[in-house]
C-alpha cells in the first residue's frame, strides 16, 4: 500500500482548468497536501485523513510537505512555490496566513493547478482562486466554546481569552464567535482580556499564559482557540496551582489535554474532525481534477467534549482519531 511522500519530486505535468489533471508516466495522479505545520496532533490527524483518501482512490498519490512551525510563512510559501515549479496538478493547502498565501495560490491557478483550501481560509477580499474550502465552521465552533464556558459560570464572572496569532483566519473566527456569544448571551460576564496572543508554539503560549495569570490573579473562566494555546494555558494553570479551580474551555485535542479533562483541569474542548478534513480535502481535490462538480464550501463539523460526555463513542473518536492506523 502506498504511503504519502514526505518530500516533493519533479514531474513534467501540464493542465488548465478543472478536470484536466494528469499523472506521471505510470499513470499516477500526484497531488500535494500542505499543512500549516507538522508537529501538532491536529496536523497528524489531517495527514492520516489524506492517507486514508489516498488508499481509497485508485491511481492517486499524496505528497505531504509543510513547515515545521505554524508561524513560518516564508517556508510555507516556498513549499507552495516548489510544488508549482514541480508541476503538480493539484494542491490541498491549509494557509497559515490569510493574506500572505493569496499570491502563491493565485500563481498556482495561473499555472493551471487546482487548489483546495482546508482548515483556514484566505482573505476573500484579495483572493478566492480555489475550487473548494473544506473546514470546520470556525465561527460556530467559537460560539460553542463560549456557550459551554458561559453555562459553566452560570452567566457571571471574569473571563480571559488568549488568542492564537495574527493572520490565522480559522482561529480569528473562533475568537470572534466566542466574543460575540459572550456579549449577546452572557452580558454579566466580564471579559478582562482578549487582545493577547499566545503565538504558534506551546512554549510561546505557555510564557504568555503565565504572564496573563500573573496580571489577572482573580479569574473565573478562560477560553483558548487551538491546541497550542490550550496546552500552553493548561501548563500555566498547573504551574500556578489554579488548574481545575478556573473554568477552562479550549479547542482541539491531544493525549495530554484528554488526561487533563479527565482529571477535571479542563472543562470543555471544542473538537474538530481533522481526519475527516484531510480525507475530504483530498477527495474533493481529486474529484475536481477528474472533472466532477465540487461544492465551494464543505463544513466538516464540530462537537464539544466535556468530562461528562468524553467516553461516548462519537466524542471519543474525535478526541483520539485513529492516526496510527494510517501513519504507521
Amino acid at each position: 500500500m502506498r504511503r504519502a511522500w514526505l518530500v516533493p519530486a519533479i514531474w513534467a505535468i501540464g493542465l488548465s482548468g478543472c478536470g484536466r489533471g494528469s499523472g506521471d508516466e505510470a499513470g499516477l495522479l500526484k497531488i500535494a497536501v500542505i499543512p500549516k505545520g507538522t508537529t501538532h496532533e491536529f496536523w497528524k490527524a489531517i495527514h492520516a485523513g489524506a492517507v486514508k483518501a489516498e488508499r481509497e482512490l485508485a491511481g492517486v498519490q499524496v505528497i505531504w510537505k509543510g513547515p515545521t512551525k505554524e508561524d513560518d510563512r516564508e517556508q510555507q510559501i516556498n513549499v507552495v512555490e516548489n510544488f508549482i515549479n514541480a508541476g503538480v496538478p493539484g494542491i490541498a493547502l491549509a494557509p497559515l496566513d490569510d493574506e500572505a498565501l493569496v499570491r502563491p495560490v493565485r500563481e498556482a491557478g495561473h499555472a493551471g493547478i487546482r487548489v483546495v483550501i482546508m482548515d483556514s481560509g484566505l482573505n476573500a477580499e484579495v483572493g478566492t482562486d480555489y475550487a473548494s474550502f473544506v473546514a470546520t465552521d470556525n465561527y460556530v465552533g467559537g460560539q460553542k466554546g463560549g456557550r459551554r464556558l458561559g453555562r459553566l459560570l452560570e452567566g457571571r464572572g471574569k473571563v480571559l481569552m488568549m488568542r492564537y496569532q495574527v493572520g490565522s483566519a480559522s482561529t480569528e473566527k473562533r475568537e470572534q464567535g466566542f466574543l460575540d456569544v459572550m456579549g449577546a448571551e452572557f452580558p454579566d460576564i466580564e471579559i478582562v482580556s482578549s487582545d493577547q496572543y499566545g503565538g504558534a508554539t506551546t512554549e510561546t503560549s505557555y510564557a504568555k499564559a503565565e504572564n496573563l495569570l500573573n496580571v489577572f490573579p482573580e479569574l473565573d473562566g478562560i477560553f483558548t482557540p487551538n491546541e497550542s494555546t490550550t496546552f500552553g494555558m493548561l501548563r500555566a494553570l498547573q504551574g500556578s496551582g489554579r488548574a481545575g479551580k478556573v473554568k477552562f474551555v479550549g479547542f482541539d485535542s491531544s493525549d495530554k489535554l484528554i488526561r487533563a479533562m479527565a482529571a477535571g483541569e479542563i472543562h470543555g474542548l471544542v473538537l474538530q474532525d481533522p481526519l475527516n478534513m484531510g480525507y475530504t480535502a483530498v477527495k474533493t481535490l481529486v474529484n475536481c481534477l477528474r472533472g466532477e462538480k465540487v461544492s465551494a464550501r464543505i463544513n466538516t463539523g464540530s462537537e464539544v467534549a466535556t468530562p461528562e460526555n468524553m467516553s461516548k463513542p462519537r466524542i471519543k473518536k474525535l478526541l483520539s482519531p485513529p492516526i496510527d492506523k494510517y501513519l504507521k
